[in-house]
């Protein structure tokens, strides 16, 4: 690879972090967001468990789009054919972590089956396809990096959260604004930081 082409993956890898990221930018995958930032264990858990499940969604989904479904002019059943793919891929997940750390399968809960149904998850690998559709030099290497730093954004993200949360505890909350009040109003500050980030890229590309 020359040193255009790595730029161009740096850029992309950060941009999937700070200004596309998919929770505080595109505000997809709000459910798991919500639900499982109150301890930093297992927001951890669950961000890396999404992590593996974009990476190889979109490991999988994109040779089957562009392989299978566009030479048989079968692109509407893209959503369909995604969705089954994730959901194998949660299946799996879920297996594997139920057999060898059971404490995060159980702290996880009801959250590791909805992966399925994460629409961060599903954007990302169709999301990939548009940026595909948009720029030629955008290939299956580019999509794998966006889908890992889209990934790496949603561990950022509620890393990020769980530990604002983690303080709100310990502060006195006027009661008004306890519970999923204040949750709101935290989750929209962290938002807003990220736009700080928006010129960073631009300079890499």
């Amino acid at each position: 690879m020359d040193g255009q082409v790595i730029k161009g993956l740096v850029a992309i890898f950060l941009a999937a972090i700070l200004t596309e990221n998919y929770v505080l930018n595109k505000f997809l995958g709000i459910c798991p967001f919500l639900g499982v930032s109150k301890k930093l264990n297992t927001a951890v858990g669950m961000s890396c468990a999404v992590t593996v499940v974009m990476v190889i969604a979109t490991a999988v989904t994109w040779p089957l789009y562009m392989g299978l479904l566009v030479p048989n002019g079968l692109e509407y059943l893209q959503t369909v054919v995604f969705i089954l793919v994730i959901a194998a891929l949660v299946q799996l997940l879920e297996t594997v972590l139920h057999k060898y750390m059971p404490p995060l399968y159980n702290a996880l809960g009801i959250y590791l089956p909805l992966i399925t149904t994460n629409c961060a998850v599903l954007g990302v690998t169709m999301l990939v396809l548009e940026k595909a559709a948009g720029d030629p030099t955008f290939g299956y290497v580019q999509a794998l990096v966006n889908a890992f730093g889209s990934g790496v954004g949603f561990l950022v993200a509620m890393v990020l959260f769980a530990g604002v949360r983690e303080r709100l505890e310990e502060c006195d909350i006027p009661q008004c604004l306890q519970g999923l009040p204040i949750t709101l109003v935290a989750a929209s500050l962290v938002a807003v930081s990220f736009l700080g980030f928006n010129g960073l890229v631009d300079r890499l590309m």
